[in-house]
């Protein structure tokens, strides 16, 4: 199948044959023709497999046409960089139509984003918090919408976003197209479904575990050690470019300033930095500047480098879904990767469930002349210990407009 055979509008496919789009991949073929003949749809697949394509370029294709200068289109995204990356996807393929795209987060100034919707625009993405401070103030217009589209829903749950959620969709028009995109479907996200779409149409491909190209090694080590035997393996191993992540933000501000202080080339994202600082770390790591980037989960979330060849799980996530969406940063567009993930005495219970899912046996694997035995540093107060385990915020809990946005800088703290 070639993208071709989808009979696009003429201006759509114009975009398409500019961004070098010859072959669908599995989710974009099927789901592709389903958007476009109107049907709600739920759409499966892990990290990398092409899922915003495969809701941009038939949203482009259904308002090329129609009105212009009110919001037909509204995406949400659990972050700001997955929203970022969304906008530029619906930029490059849109080029040709005119159609215009803003995003909406915390984090940045409110007003900028109240003008940019003030002179018009077809499609939003937004992250939920701070479009709901938009939605208390008047500054946007939904009443025009035709397709409401979540994306990364699973994450947008684990980040406390469902009540938010249900109160933006209480504020679009009731008769309208709504698509659910995850790479993972816990049960909250299929009640949502449930409530929100009108008999949709599901498409899977492979979502119910990590992906096929990425091996998959195990390292047990004491936690005092991590730290040690993360310098050993960057020694030992070709890279192009490894992703590393830590459960805390404070963990990962330390273990960045670590490598960096031993001449690696290497950032860290966390949610202390300020958005200006965001971005500069991001564009680093994704025009080679820093081969290495440590981050927690949530600060990870919407990373789009298609040259990832490791990640590196210092702490073990907490569930498998965590342990699809870290390691679904490499091997991408089916390029193959490796993950590596250091275990502890703590980690067994994860391991097993891990090895459930992959329905294998994950090779444990050792470094010859690595010291695995030696005792901590006296005075290490933070790799010596466990990390803290993520505490989820209440659902009941609500912020106050212009207080804290849940995308703001403090959304990336531990959980």
């Amino acid at each position: 199948m070639e993208f071709n055979t989808f009979d696009f509008h003429p201006q759509v496919a114009a975009g398409v044959n500019a961004a070098r789009y010859t072959t669908p991949t599995p989710i974009q073929a099927q789901a592709i023709p389903l958007v476009m003949q109107g049907h709600d749809v739920v759409g499966l697949a892990q990290t990398g497999t092409g899922k915003t394509a495969a809701f941009v370029l038939p949203i482009l294709h259904r308002l090329t046409p129609g009105a212009r200068r009110q919001v037909r289109a509204l995406i949400l995204a659990p972050t700001r960089e997955l929203a970022e990356q969304i906008h530029e996807a619906t930029g490059t393929l849109g080029r040709r139509t005119g159609l215009r795209s803003v995003t909406i987060y915390g984090g940045v100034g409110f007003n900028p984003q109240a003008n940019r919707l003030r002179r018009g625009a077809e499609i939003v993405v937004a992250c939920p918090g701070r479009l709901l401070d938009h939605i208390n103030r008047g500054t946007i217009n939904l009443s025009h919408l035709e397709v409401l589209v979540l994306d990364e829903s699973d994450r947008m749950f684990d980040m406390g976003f469902l009540p938010d959620i249900r109160r933006i969709i209480k504020q679009v028009p009731a008769k309208r197209q709504t698509l659910l995109f995850s790479a993972t479907m816990p049960d909250d996200i299929l009640h949502l479904s449930q409530e929100v779409l009108k008999a949709p149409v599901t498409v899977k491909v492979n979502a119910t575990g990590p992906a096929s190209t990425v091996s998959h090694r195990l390292y047990p080590v004491a936690q005092h050690r991590k730290t040690a035997l993360l310098f050993e393996l960057l020694r030992h191993t070709a890279t192009e470019s490894v992703l590393i992540f830590t459960r805390t933000k404070h963990r990962a501000k330390r273990l960045g300033e670590q490598l960096e202080k031993a001449a690696y080339p290497a950032a860290s994202l966390q949610g202390n930095l300020s958005q200006a600082r965001r971005q500069a770390v991001m564009n680093g790591f994704r025009n080679g500047t820093f081969q290495i980037l440590v981050a927690t989960d949530v600060a990870a979330r919407g990373i789009d480098v298609t040259h990832i060849s490791h990640v590196i799980n210092y702490d073990m996530p907490d569930t498998v879904d965590a342990y699809t969406h870290r390691i679904g940063r490499t091997g991408r567009n089916a390029k193959t990767g490796d993950a590596f993930t250091f275990i502890t005495s703590e980690d067994e219970d994860m391991v097993r469930s891990l090895e459930r899912i992959l329905r294998t046996k994950v090779k444990r694997c050792t470094l010859n002349g690595f010291d695995y035995k030696k005792a901590a540093a006296p005075g290490d107060t933070e790799f010596a210990r466990p990390p803290r385990k993520p505490q989820r915020r209440p659902e009941q809990k609500k912020t106050k407009p212009f207080k804290a946005y849940r995308e703001g800088p403090q959304a990336f703290g531990p959980r």
